[in-house]
């Protein structure tokens, strides 16, 4: 318990920049994300190499929306209330006729419905519904958690309706979707929502080792997971565990966000990929990863009380805070979040990616007070 203690604690920290206006360059980054995507979505990414936006990414614009709710909340700019409406509308227009969300971005030829994109604009539909009221947002949410819940193994798992974009078809971090479904429960009164999310995050439980490390766990390499995937994981514990009043799902969750903190490293950054003992394997960091484990440790703070959760966040939003460029001027990269760090790593290479900026807002937001 001592090591543990002192990996969460140790002081070593980067210069403070200033959380506020990293803040506000990433929602601008992220509002420029979307005027360039020709629709009401937000633009998957800015390719620095081909200097360029692509095309709006369903998935992802869906869990932008309770980012922009809230941080329209927090800055006193409703434009940002108006984009996440916006956004939320589109999402309603292309949703599929049996409920489900398309892969990949508007660009993709293949048009399919996936089970993880569903989950993530679940949120997003709820956070509209949330705000306005309007019935074609609870019947979007209603027809997306309804078609998850009929997709789902009697054991929990999800194994039909795969990314036809990933390499693995079974995936614990698709506890992430039962954090939707477990919020669509409370939200909507809808008890076997809720039952459907306790019943996929306890399967993902099957699939953990004794060290908290889980297997079938990344997007396209099992061995050597992505801090992002496991965030994902670990999030969806968490929250679900929350919801339902389900101590050991939290229990759960500690573990792994006890594990991460003994990586990370004395900048603030964790490596972009981990092996089954929790050690490095990669030399780059993952950028979503580093802002999604912030989160979880505030989570954890706030939830348990705990303040030996929020050096280590502390630590990481200061690292990513210190390698955004608030003063570029290509738009594409000023304000935004980079895939990997170094540019060059293993996870979006040459890229911005929008969800980078999203994680990075909700870190920003939780230690501002705003989450």
């Amino acid at each position: 318990m001592n090591r543990i203690v002192r990996f969460l604690s140790r002081s070593k920290m980067l210069p403070a920049p200033d959380t506020s206006r990293g803040l506000q360059a990433a929602a601008e980054w992220l509002a420029r994300a979307q005027d360039a995507s020709g629709c009401d979505g937000v633009s998957a990414y800015y390719d620095v190499t081909k200097r360029q936006w692509v095309g709006a990414y369903p998935e992802t614009t869906g869990y932008i929306i309770p980012t922009f709710f809230r941080y329209a909340e927090f800055s006193g700019n409703n434009e940002y209330r108006e984009r996440a409406l916006r956004m939320a509308a589109w999402e309603s227009d292309i949703q599929l006729p049996d409920g489900g969300v398309r892969a990949g971005t508007m660009d993709a030829t293949q048009i399919v419905p996936t089970i993880f994109n569903t989950g993530q604009v679940l949120f997003g539909w709820l956070a509209a519904w949330r705000q306005t009221k309007e019935r074609r947002f609870h019947d979007s949410a209603v027809r997306a958690a309804d078609w998850l819940v009929a997709a789902q193994d009697s054991d929990g798992a999800w194994r039909r309706f795969a990314s036809p974009f990933a390499v693995h078809t079974v995936n614990a971090y698709n506890t992430r979707v039962a954090f939707a479904l477990a919020e669509a429960g409370q939200m909507l009164g809808e008890p076997r929502y809720l039952d459907a999310a306790v019943r996929n995050v306890q399967w993902a439980m099957s699939q953990m080792h004794a060290n908290g490390w889980l297997d079938n766990n990344d997007l396209e390499d099992n061995e050597r997971p992505l801090t992002h995937t496991i965030a994902y994981a670990a999030r969806g514990f968490l929250e679900v565990g929350v919801i339902a009043k389900h101590g050991e799902l939290v229990e759960v969750a500690m573990r792994i966000a006890r594990a991460a903190a003994q990586s990370q490293r004395s900048d603030g950054a964790l490596p972009g990929r981990l092996d089954s003992a929790w050690r490095a394997a990669s030399r780059w960091s993952c950028v979503t990863g580093n802002a999604q484990m912030a989160i979880i440790w505030l989570r954890l703070a706030a939830e348990t009380g705990d303040s030996i959760w929020k050096p280590a966040a502390e630590r990481a939003i200061r690292f990513n805070l210190s390698i955004q460029d608030v003063e570029a001027t290509n738009v594409g990269i000023r304000g935004g979040m980079s895939g990997s760090h170094p540019l060059s790593g293993g996870y979006m290479k040459n890229r911005y990616p929008n969800w980078a900026a999203k994680f990075f807002m909700d870190a920003l937001m939780l230690k501002l007070g705003a989450g």
